[in-house]
């Protein structure tokens, strides 16, 4: 007899056609957002047959796995190159697939037992390691790289030379990060979702860690919605609108919590040379197109776009205070202002930690044949973006100790005149 809820209504169940769905929904999901993407940032002009295969590393780099590039122009020419960047968008989107279908046949139970959450996660995890085998297998593909005209292309003449540029992935590796990927959504769906059962073990976090976690994902998830609507401004006022819609389906997160951290006052380094880049709003490219490492920060975007000095620090005043009432309204009254701006301060921390794992971006090409042509343009390219770690970290626990502070007084206001409080 299957287990019934208080109201007498079956359970829903959870065995392996559920998982399946899960699985094929997600990756669906991720394939028509990263296929769009793509195609918005001119892949559909790749060689013919290539576009699967790029559609496939894709979708590997957004659930954490390593595409390793590589190059073969025989023993006169050389090649090297490397790619690490994760296309947040598509990774947030598989993301919320999984992390639904994950949470649904439990969301009519008080209290669920470990070996039953273990059960139904192994499922899904067995199914999602074949499908990382599979885009692993896919995303391979090499190019042959015409020299043109000029010494460089003399010289192919001359000795013969076709260069070939590649990508695969890196099958193990993309397993293992795949599946540690897979476990962190389900391990933040259970702890954030109010209608998820917890372990009996584990019932203290719904006061002490959810109230805190989710408006995190709030305070995250409103800096999106804001980057989304100056994208949309952005693609029907000016040139280029593919570039822009690009942005949003393969990189948003990528662009906005980054531009999050340094209205926080953190700031990032980076470089872009040669011919080719990642989508990216123009001002960014401008900062980061010089000979040297350049510094990101509020400073760097006014001297470019002046409006920056009113968006960035705003938007960080007005959102930054809201997440921690929420979370300070949302927590138990018993709790003091001190812990409540201890809990702020750690989950901003976290937070910020993250932004900075999951958006540093580093892309390299090179291409010389006889040692002419290394790094020169045409052939060859830079996109790099790193933060400056622990200034950010410092920064967020600061703004966490602050608004922390300040949302318990004003949750502390708002029970008064409310009568009550609020689960």
């Amino acid at each position: 007899m299957s287990p019934r809820t208080p109201s007498g209504r079956p359970l829903p169940r959870h065995g392996w056609p559920q998982a399946l769905v899960a699985v094929a929904g997600a990756l669906i999901a991720m394939g028509v957002v990263a296929a769009l993407g793509l195609w918005a940032a001119g892949a559909a002009g790749l060689p013919a047959g290539s576009f699967a295969p790029v559609l496939a590393a894709t979708v590997v780099m957004a659930v954490g796995g390593t595409v390793e590039l590589s190059g073969d122009a025989g023993g006169l020419a050389g090649t090297e190159g490397g790619l690490t960047v994760i296309p947040l968008s598509v990774t947030l989107v598989g993301a919320s697939a999984v992390a639904c279908c994950f949470l649904r046949p439990l969301r009519h139970r008080a209290v669920a037992g470990v070996p039953g959450l273990a059960g139904w996660a192994g499922r899904i995890a067995v199914l999602w390691l074949l499908a990382l085998l599979g885009l692993g297998l896919a995303a391979r593909r090499t190019f042959e790289i015409s020299l043109g005209d000029g010494p460089l292309g003399d010289l192919g003449d001359l000795f013969g030379l076709t260069p070939v540029v590649g990508f695969s992935a890196d099958v193990p590796l993309t397993v293992l990060t795949g599946l540690v990927w897979l476990a962190g959504v389900l391990v933040v769906a259970l702890l954030l979702s109010r209608g998820a059962p917890l372990p009996a073990g584990m019932l203290r976090l719904q006061t002490s860690v959810r109230p805190a976690a989710r408006a995190m994902v709030h305070l995250l998830s409103a800096s999106l919605a804001v980057g989304l609507v100056v994208a949309l401004v952005v693609a029907a006022t000016r040139d280029h609108p593919a570039e822009t819609f690009a942005v949003i389906l393969l990189g948003l997160p990528n662009v906005v919590w980054p531009a999050l951290t340094i209205g926080l006052g953190a700031a990032w380094e980076g470089r872009v040379e040669g011919p080719f880049g990642l989508p990216m709003p123009r001002v960014l490219d401008e900062v980061l197109r010089t000979p040297d490492l350049s510094t990101l920060n509020l400073g760097t975007l006014v001297e470019h776009d002046g409006r920056a000095w009113w968006w960035l620090p705003a938007a960080a005043a007005v959102l930054l205070p809201a997440t921690a009432f929420e979370a300070a309204f949302r927590s138990p009254a018993r709790i003091r202002p001190g812990r409540h701006a201890a809990h702020t301060a750690v989950a901003l921390t976290l937070t910020v930690l993250m932004i900075c794992l999951v958006a540093h971006v580093s892309a390299r090409i090179g291409l010389s044949v006889l040692g002419v042509g290394d790094l020169g343009e045409g052939f060859s390219g830079q996109v790099l973006l790193r933060p400056r770690l622990w200034s950010a970290l410092g920064l967020a626990l600061l703004w966490g100790l602050v608004t922390g502070f300040a949302g318990a007084a004003a949750a502390h206001w708002a029970r008064r005149r409310g009568g009550g409080t609020r689960p």
